[in-house]
């Protein structure tokens, strides 16, 4: 479009027309609002090329029009010069303003662009944060209630069994077993009150993650539920919530595996130590059979395995060489040095 209005402004100059002077103006701008800067300045190049044609063709026809003046100021190189010289001012004009106008096009075109971009970015991080807070969520779940009902189906067939001749004793498991189911349920509260996120009750959602300090309880726990379990610790424990409730899951997990799958088991031993690079996590149990790797004891030694892999450590599962489950683990720590 704009090399037609450069012919017909040049036509127009032979025969003595203006009307298509206004054609390159419209069309050098339009070529700066939507097309490259680049090609903007060379369409003005074209134009004022275009420009010093229809100037010569003007002024060598100039002389030749009824009532020209003789005088010096309308000489051929005069009538050339000026109309040269309006015509590239308009369309340096021209130019400059279509840039102008397609920069600030294209600038906010860029800006829209990036922020849907962004906005792109934003939804995919927060799908992939919601995946992993789902997966944790799920994992906390899995690990809190699969031990507290393995806990309580043991306390219960535990009363059940001693409840013809000793009813004392299965009155005690079952008021243990009620206390479990308790603490489950504000556990579980506390767990979907954080993913809600709708306030509830404060006190059960901002209580603390079970520690190292807890581990005690827990293998009194399992204990009084017929599990035989020896706790050992040794070093200094790293203060670390999210180490400590690696270590506490662990811990939960492996013992809950051995209550459900290993109960005649004569012993089992938990053993922590702590060095000055890492904390050492082994769990074993002399039970006749061995943990399965399939349903949900499967699904537990995968997430036993996340939360190590989470700190770049390393797990060790399987059977023992003579009889009965091992678990060991391995994490690295990061102690200040101040």
């Amino acid at each position: 479009m704009f090399a037609l209005a450069n012919v017909l402004i040049i036509i127009g100059s032979a025969i003595g027309s203006t009307a298509e002077i206004l054609l390159p103006l419209l069309t050098i701008y339009a070529v700066g609002v939507y097309r490259p800067t680049r090609a903007a300045w060379i369409s003005f190049g074209a134009g004022s090329a275009a420009a010093i044609v229809a100037g010569l063709v003007a002024a060598a026809r100039a002389p030749a029009l009824p009532g020209a003046a003789a005088d010096a100021s309308q000489d051929f190189v005069g009538v050339w010069f000026n109309n040269t010289a309006t015509a590239i001012v308009f369309l340096l004009v021209a130019t400059l303003i279509g840039t102008n106008v397609g920069s600030r096009k294209r600038y906010v075109a860029a800006l829209l662009e990036r922020a849907a971009q962004l906005a792109r970015e934003r939804d995919a991080q927060a799908e992939i944060a919601s995946a992993h807070e789902r997966e944790r969520i799920a994992r906390e779940m899995h690990d809190v209630i699969a031990h507290s009902l393995s806990v309580m189906i043991a306390l219960t067939e535990g009363a059940r069994a001693s409840a013809p001749e000793h009813p004392e004793r299965a009155q005690d498991a079952m008021g243990r077993a009620a206390e479990t189911g308790r603490r489950t349920l504000a556990e579980v509260r506390r767990l979907l009150g954080s993913v809600r996120g709708d306030g509830g009750d404060q006190q059960v959602t901002r209580a603390p993650q079970p520690g190292v300090d807890e581990l005690p309880a827990l293998v009194t726990e399992f204990t009084r539920a017929g599990l035989p379990v020896s706790l050992s610790m040794s070093g200094s424990p790293v203060r670390d919530p999210a180490l400590e409730l690696t270590v506490f899951r662990l811990v939960q997990e492996s013992l809950t595996n051995a209550l459900r799958h290993a109960p005649q088991a004569t012993s089992v031993s938990v053993s922590l130590t702590w060095t000055t690079e890492t904390v050492e996590v082994v769990i074993e149990d002399d039970g006749p059979t061995a943990p399965s790797t399939t349903g949900d004891v499967g699904r537990g030694i995968l997430g036993m395995r996340k939360r190590v892999a989470f700190y770049g450590g390393e797990l060790e599962a399987g059977p023992r060489s003579a009889r009965g489950w091992r678990v060991r683990a391995t994490l690295p720590l990061e102690r200040s040095t101040s």
